[in-house]
């Protein structure tokens, strides 16, 4: 179960809360990180998707459901670009806390060893789902929203290791079902992943008949990368060339053709 992903969640949501609060008019309408978001769109981001696990809406016979992550996120942000600020605000800071608690009961075993199909991102047990959120979290906020990468600047403390750990773990747990060309970029190989700092650790990459596995620690791997764990959010989401952040040790131009295919949603 992933206990350490509702703890991971509840503490970005307390910091997340604090920061929609302070918002500014001006604030609220910077654009973020996110491309094509502003930061209303952003929280707007958040909140719908806290509403969604807290009551989710009854599916329309007369509209086409989603197909993938990115359109369904987009519907629900687009459902709110002519909200104001303070509705924004108040579905977030309204869901927040029973999203939580949703995020927790999904660890009991009989419900959190059930399969959960994300649109194209694949199929996961949804105790997982805390890890998704607090991936999320982290990114939509430590990067898309905050200084240096976004408008609003806050006071933040240093990246907390459990923290910034349950957001690499879902981006590695997804890693197979969101990028399957990686396994064949792969090509029968292994690669290891070295990610330091906080969040960080080693895992090697090794092909698979379909999809490619996640191994935990350096195995046999004549090619390694490394990284900060921190980084990692920023070139695994191709929010920044991973060239600007990875070192190569081994065969650079077979790890420059399992990166180049490697896009973490």
């Amino acid at each position: 179960m992933s206990h350490s992903g509702v703890v991971a969640s509840r503490t970005l949501a307390d910091e997340y809360s604090t920061i929609v609060r302070s918002l500014s008019g001006p604030e609220w309408s910077a654009p973020s990180r996110c491309a094509g978001w502003s930061v209303k769109d952003l929280v707007a981001h958040t909140g719908s998707n806290f509403a969604a696990i807290v009551n989710p809406p009854e599916p329309d016979p007369d509209v086409p459901a989603p197909t993938t992550a990115e359109e369904l996120q987009e519907r629900l942000v687009d459902e709110r670009r002519d909200w104001a600020p303070t509705r924004v605000a108040d579905e977030f800071l309204s869901t927040v806390g029973p999203a939580m608690e949703v995020l927790s009961a999904m660890q009991a075993p009989e419900i959190g060893s059930a399969p959960m199909t994300l649109t194209d991102l694949g199929t996961y047990d949804s105790h997982q789902l805390s890890d998704a959120f607090a991936f999320d979290m982290w990114c939509h906020m430590y990067v898309d929203l905050l200084a240096p990468g976004g408008p609003v600047s806050r006071p933040v403390g240093d990246p907390d290791d459990a923290v910034l750990g349950a957001a690499i773990g879902w981006m590695l747990a997804g890693l197979p079902q969101m990028c399957p060309d990686v396994n064949a970029a792969l090509g029968g190989r292994a690669l290891g992943v070295r990610l330091t700092g906080p969040g960080g650790g080693e895992w090697t990459l090794r092909p698979g008949e379909r999809l490619l596995t996640v191994e935990t620690g350096l195995d046999r791997s004549d090619t390694v990368i490394d990284s900060s764990a921190a980084d990692f959010v920023l070139w695994g989401t191709t929010r920044s060339p991973w060239r600007q952040h990875v070192s190569v040790h081994g065969d650079e131009a077979y790890a420059a053709t399992v990166l180049d295919t490697m896009d973490i949603v």
